[in-house]
């Protein structure tokens, strides 16, 4: 968990404010929001995130859903997400909180090593269509207001 959410933090945030590194919480490289750029053309229409750094809270999650709902108020804060965001958020983490090491545990502990590798796939084309959804849902509700 804390190296999935450090990993993901580097991957996330750039420099200081004045562009350069001082060691200082919340820096790094900053690599996935020019991915979610890129990719913003399928993530936009399917997750409807605002910004390309809502990446990082699903990716997050993967490692620790709270950690993960723990980059949100920073985020807010910056103006890169809203409550559309927040929605996919909260239906992603509840999805995959424990992601990675539930099952490993779980599959160990039925004697199923074998199924390890079905059943994260299983939960991460759940926690994608619960994303999905949420999305959807949330903006239908919005339009009948």
């Amino acid at each position: 968990m804390l190296i999935i959410c450090t990993f993901v933090l580097i991957l996330t945030n750039g420099p200081s404010a004045n562009g350069t590194y001082t060691g200082a919480a919340y820096e790094g490289v900053g690599i996935l929001p020019i991915l979610g750029e890129k990719l913003n053309f399928i993530l936009q229409p399917l997750f409807g995130f605002s910004s390309p750094e809502a990446i990082a809270v699903p990716i997050t999650s993967l490692g620790a859903a709270g950690a993960a709902i723990g980059l949100v108020p920073n985020l807010v804060s910056e103006g890169l997400v809203n409550v559309n965001d927040i929605a996919v958020f909260t239906a992603m983490c509840m999805c995959w909180s424990g992601y990675l090491s539930t099952h490993t545990a779980m599959m160990d502990s039925l004697k199923c090593r074998v199924l390890t590798g079905k059943a994260i796939f299983a939960h991460t084309v759940g926690g994608l269509c619960a994303g999905i959804a949420a999305n959807w849902i949330f903006k239908l509700l919005i339009t009948l207001q």
